[in-house]
C-alpha cells in the first residue's frame, strides 16, 4: 500500500499566489473576477496557519471526498493579492464524513465571508476526477481571459468543432497540449447547477473548458500553475485568431495537413482533425 503523502500547506499557498500573480498579469482576473482551488487527499494540517474553525453546508454532497482537504479563495478576494497575503484570502476546508459539511479553517486575517461562488462546480469536478483517478492532489484554476473570452460571444465560436479548428491552426503547441481540443459550453448563469454539471461532462475529457460569454475554467492533477499554463496556451491561440478576425482574416494559419504532420512527429494521439480526403 503506497504511503500517504504529506503536503506542505505553505507551499500550496505560495503556488496559489503564483498562479493569481500570472492570471492578473494576463488580464484575466479582472478586479476580484476568477477563483482557485486545490485538493489534496494527505496528511495536512491547517490548525498551523488557520486558527478559527467553523461548521459550513456544502454547495453539493461530496461523500465520496470524505477527509480531503480543500484550498479555496474566498469571495470577492482579488487573485493577484492571494502571493502577497494568502492567509486572507485563501480558507482550508476538510470534508466530513458524510460529505454534507466541512470544517472550514481561516486565519484571523480573513477578509471574505465565504468561499468562493463558483465552489460547486469546482466541488463537483474535484469529487468526480480525484475520484475516478484515485488522485492524492488536483487543483482547478477559474478566469475571464479576454480573447478567448470576446470569441465565445461571437455564435461561430459557440460551436465546439468551429472553435477548435480555428484556435488549432495557429501555433503547434496548441495541438501538443490539447490533444483532446477544448470544450466549449453554452452560457449558464455564474454558480449554477446548470453550469456545474456541464462542467464536470466537459473536464473529464478535457483540461480545459471555454464558458460561452464568460470565461474558462481548467484543471490539472500535476500543480495549479500547468492549468494556468493550459489557460495562457489557449488564449495565445485565440489572440492569433483575435488577430487575424481584426485585420480582415489574410491567413488561413496551419493547414490541417501540416497539423496532422506535427502530431506524427511528436506522436500525438488527438481527436481535433481527421486526415482530409483526397
Amino acid at each position: 500500500m503506497s504511503q500517504t503523502p504529506y503536503f506542505e500547506i505553505e507551499s500550496l499557498l505560495e503556488m496559489m499566489g503564483k498562479a493569481g500573480k500570472r492570471l492578473a498579469e494576463m488580464n484575466a482576473s479582472e478586479g476580484a473576477a476568477g477563483n482557485l482551488s486545490i485538493g489534496i487527499r494527505g496528511q495536512i494540517i491547517p490548525e498551523e496557519l488557520f486558527s478559527i474553525q467553523e461548521q459550513i453546508e456544502l454547495p453539493i454532497c461530496v461523500p465520496e471526498l470524505s477527509g480531503i482537504t480543500f484550498l479555496v479563495s474566498g469571495s470577492g478576494q482579488r487573485l493577484r493579492d492571494i502571493l502577497d497575503h494568502p492567509l486572507a484570502t485563501i480558507g482550508c476546508l476538510q470534508i466530513d464524513d458524510e460529505g454534507k459539511t466541512g470544517t472550514l479553517y481561516t486565519s484571523p486575517q480573513r477578509k471574505f465571508q465565504k468561499l468562493t461562488s463558483e465552489f460547486n462546480s469546482h466541488l463537483a469536478v474535484h469529487a468526480v476526477l480525484m475520484t475516478e483517478k484515485a488522485l492524492h492532489f488536483h487543483s482547478i484554476v477559474h478566469a475571464q481571459p479576454p480573447y478567448l473570452t470576446y470569441l465565445s460571444h461571437l455564435t461561430p465560436y459557440q460551436e465546439e468543432r468551429t472553435l477548435n479548428q480555428r484556435l488549432f491552426r495557429w501555433q503547434p503547441e496548441t495541438i501538443i497540449q490539447f490533444p483532446e481540443g477544448f470544450a466549449v459550453l453554452p452560457f449558464a448563469v455564474p454558480g449554477s447547477d446548470e453550469l456545474m454539471r456541464a462542467n464536470v461532462t466537459a473536464l473529464r475529457r478535457h483540461k480545459l473548458a471555454i464558458w460561452s460569454k464568460h470565461g474558462v475554467m481548467a484543471c490539472s492533477e500535476e500543480c495549479i500553475l500547468k492549468a494556468v499554463d493550459y489557460i495562457e496556451y489557449a488564449e495565445a491561440a485565440a489572440r492569433y485568431e483575435y488577430l487575424n478576425l481584426a485585420t480582415g482574416a489574410p491567413s488561413a494559419g496551419l493547414s490541417v495537413d501540416e497539423i496532422l504532420r506535427i502530431c506524427q512527429a511528436f506522436h500525438i494521439k488527438q481527436t481535433v482533425f481527421s486526415k482530409p480526403t483526397s
